[in-house]
């Protein structure tokens, strides 16, 4: 079985759009204001990228969980 790349992207985006549409319906639940939900899940669709790519890099640097060193 081959998996290609565009699989991989596609489940990224449907995923992010996902998690988007959780929090303004949770946002809606909550404030019965659908342009303040729309706008958390705008901030939180901008936001989210970029804490995960900080929390990779620092994954990347400083922690070194699950990494075995090669044996010399």
């Amino acid at each position: 079985m081959t998996v290609h790349i565009k699989r991989h992207i596609a489940k990224t985006v449907t995923y992010r759009i996902l998690g988007t549409l959780t929090t303004v319906v949770i946002s809606y639940i909550f404030t019965k204001n659908i342009m303040i939900s729309s706008t958390i899940g705008f901030i939180e669709l901008v936001l989210k990228p970029l804490i995960y790519f900080m929390h990779e890099r620092m994954w990347y640097k400083w922690i070194s969980y699950g990494i075995e060193k090669p044996k010399q």
